[in-house]
């Protein structure tokens, strides 16, 4: 008393009383752990903060045991203060070595490497999950960056261009190592403004920087940069000020799009950032070296009477069978080293063809050369796929949206199967708009590429069959299948995408299978709030897509599972409790009453830290593509598991984590391992295994097509066509 927030503050004020509550303590701002009980069950201790008095009050709640999930929380309480006592720099939830930093001077770009760490208890013990993590930094500044876009006679900012590269990007300031979102900019006031500080008392900007960091700030015209903030669920209704920033102090974070497009940039990066088994085994083992060394970290240690062991977790895997794929009259097996099969998609008839009879292309007068000579490659490829191709209206177009679109109504009809449009250029506002307008507006598959892609004679025909295997896809076709070895069952695939530049709404991909050959899907966006994860109106979705299914073979599938993507751990029970419902009692309202209709909802997650490593010849290596894991690194109380699908050519091969969260179809682990591995090759995209279930990155692709660039739901009579791929 009175109530203080900031948790330094807090604990500041508690370390007044160290010889007190003794060294031994871990505090997280509100509660505090000790190895021992006080002697009081309430005691009140008095503070000083800035000769105010400040009353602490501590009351007993209750004892750990040690593998308590409270008890977790502070052994990672305790590993992030280990890794401040060897000198890493927070940023984010992250831990990052400054003194190791590499510098690309030629790309103006700096890496600063650390680690992702978490300690969790695991099916036989409690664990250190670590893995190698990099900061990437610009040698740039925001204000470096409104300076350049300048018009040079007039010295005046383009603010509309300054706001487009600016609004959206992660600045960094290394005065206090902590990133912020740029959510606008204040070109009405400058580093001279007055602002209040917590106690009231009014400081300029430069003052402030120049009394608490010891920095100065030059530029005295320069706007400011607002942040809104991270705001915790608790605190949303609360009003808060916006954090104001000051554009030469914040670096900037991450690529821009021009460096994306840079071959030499991304390969100088790869070959730093992308560590092969054998490399990131030697920097974790550096992190155990170092925090076994560490005289500090020892004595903290001790104090808790804690150890690591040195050792990596080490247990066997298992690598399931080889997946048939069958195209047209032809079956082969995935090639088990590189999970690909785009030879063999090439050299045959496809599994259901769509004949090109009326289509259309579109191309600026500049890039006649490119449209004709894919015409050409495409003239060359689909005989062998099994395509019969008839000439396509060529017609020529400006550079603009409107004249896009100008074209496009005089010319699409009913009897349009397909628009291919060349564009000049990567521009997305061009790109949205003839999307925006084919999947809203005027309901046709297109397929859109950048005439520079088709500059290169080299890879031309790779690049034709790819577009013809895409567009059949488009208009209805399907190019492959795997045996799932399950009868009427239909999969589902859901995702979210969220908007973090803009902060429009987010959008929810709902995609199901709609025969039993899963080459033909169902799909439907659910706008919802920015930010939110959880889906609503997930009933009505399911609804229609039962009713296409009933429509196209005759009777109801017997069994529905859900992949669900994009979820978090702390989730899953929410999940459990909101949409796992919705989909019941959709099910109980179209099933007759003693249908027994089963379902199976798998919650999948890609953005993980495990990595794992195959023990070959005495090497480390990638496992093969199959690889299950659903030992010792599982969690006791999940249904849970883990596959490697895809095969890497560079670095290290990130699993996927896959927990069944509800499962009355009652699988057998072995059975849904397979079967989820087997969704992994029916991806029309890639003639390869991916990383996700195929209705996953169905669902990832629409929700993404819907929330970059069409922002409206997309007109019903797409919906049983993959016009999103």
């Amino acid at each position: 008393m009175p109530d203080i927030e900031d948790g330094k503050v807090r604990s500041e004020l508690l370390l007044q009383h160290k010889a007190f509550i003794g060294e031994c303590h871990i505090f997280d701002g509100s509660s505090l752990l000790l190895p021992h009980k006080l002697l009081l069950p309430k005691t009140e201790l008095v503070s000083l903060l800035k000769n105010q008095v400040v009353k602490l009050t501590i009351e007993f709640i209750s004892e750990l045991s040690p593998n308590s999930p409270d008890c977790l929380r502070y052994y990672n309480i305790l590993f992030r203060r280990i890794l401040k006592q060897m000198n890493l720099k927070q940023v984010g939830r992250n831990y990052y070595n400054k003194q190791e930093a590499t510098e690309f001077f030629n790309h103006k770009l700096v890496i600063w490497p650390g680690y992702v760490t978490s300690i969790l208890e695991y099916e036989t013990s409690i664990t250190l999950c670590a893995d190698v993590n990099h900061k990437l930094l610009r040698m740039q500044t925001a204000y470096d960056l409104i300076t350049g876009l300048r018009d040079p006679q007039t010295r005046k900012e383009d603010v509309e261009q300054v706001s487009k590269e600016l609004i959206g990007s992660i600045v960094f300031t290394l005065y206090n190592n902590k990133t912020y979102r740029v959510d606008a900019i204040n070109w009405e006031d400058n580093p001279r403004t007055k602002f209040k500080k917590s106690g009231g008392a009014e400081i300029t900007f430069v003052d402030y920087y120049r009394e608490q960091y010891n920095t100065e700030v030059t530029d005295l015209t320069q706007p400011l940069l607002i942040s809104k903030g991270k705001w915790k669920k608790s605190q949303q209704d609360t009003p808060h000020k916006p954090i104001m920033l000051v554009p030469e102090l914040c670096y900037l974070t991450g690529l821009s799009d021009k460096m994306r497009k840079d071959y030499r940039v991304m390969r100088d990066l790869a070959l730093h950032m992308r560590l092969d088994p054998e490399r990131r085994q030697h920097e974790l083992r550096k992190l155990m070296n170092t925090i076994q060394t560490n005289r500090e970290v020892q004595r903290e240690l001790q104090l808790w009477d804690l150890k690591f062991d040195t050792n990596f977790v080490s247990f066997s895997g298992r690598i399931l069978k080889e997946v048939r794929i069958f195209q047209g009259r032809r079956a082969f097996d995935s090639h088990p080293q590189f999970a690909d099969w785009s030879r063999e998609t090439r050299s045959g008839p496809l599994l259901n063809v769509k004949s090109l009879d009326h289509w259309l292309i579109l191309y600026p007068t500049r890039n006649y050369g490119a449209a004709s000579s894919l015409v050409q490659s495409l003239r060359k490829v689909t005989p062998t796929m099994g395509i019969a191709m008839r000439e396509a209206k060529m017609l020529e177009v400006s550079d603009t949206v409107q004249s896009y679109t100008t074209v496009l109504e005089n010319h699409v009809s009913s009897k349009t199967q397909m628009v291919l449009c060349v564009l000049s250029s990567e521009k997305k506002d061009l790109y949205d708009g003839i999307k925006q307008y084919l999947c809203v507006k005027c309901p046709t598959p297109s397929q859109c590429v950048v005439a520079r892609t088709l500059d290169k004679p080299q890879t031309l025909m790779t690049i034709a069959t790819k577009i013809a295997q895409q567009m059949n896809c488009k208009m209805g076709g399907a190019l492959w299948k795997v045996e799932t070895g399950l009868q009427n069952a239909m999969f589902i695939g859901i995702d979210c995408f969220h908007d973090i530049v803009n902060r429009r709404k987010s959008i929810a991909g709902f995609v199901s299978s709609i025969n039993q050959e899963l080459t033909q899907w169902f799909s439907q966006c659910i706008f919802q709030e920015s930010g939110q994860e959880l889906v609503n109106g997930l009933k009505t979705c399911l609804e229609a897509a039962l009713k296409l299914w009933c429509k196209h073979n005759q009777f109801l599938p017997q069994a529905i599972i859900v992949y669900r993507d994009g979820v978090g751990d702390g989730q899953l029970q929410a999940l459990m409790d909101h949409e796992v419902p919705q989909i019941e009692s959709s099910l109980r309202s179209v099933y007759p009453k003693d249908s027994g209709v089963k379902l199976t909802f798998i919650v999948v997650k890609k953005r993980i830290n495990t990595r794992f490593f195959v023990e070959s010849q005495g090497r480390l290596q990638n496992p093969l593509p199959g690889t299950v894991i659903d030992v010792e690194v599982t969690k006791r109380q999940w249904y849970d598991f883990f596959i490697v699908s895809q095969s890497v050519k560079d670095g290290t091969v990130t699993p996927t984590h896959y927990n069944v969260i509800h499962d009355t179809v009652c699988f057998t682990p072995d059975r849904i391992q397979y079967l989820t591995y087997r969704l992994c090759h029916m991806y029309y995209n890639l003639p390869g295994v991916i990383r996700v279930p195929a209705p996953c990155h169905y669902a990832h692709k629409l929700a993404y097509l819907v929330g970059q660039s069409i922002h409206q739901e997309p007109h019903h009579s797409l919906a049983s066509r993959l016009f999103y791929l």
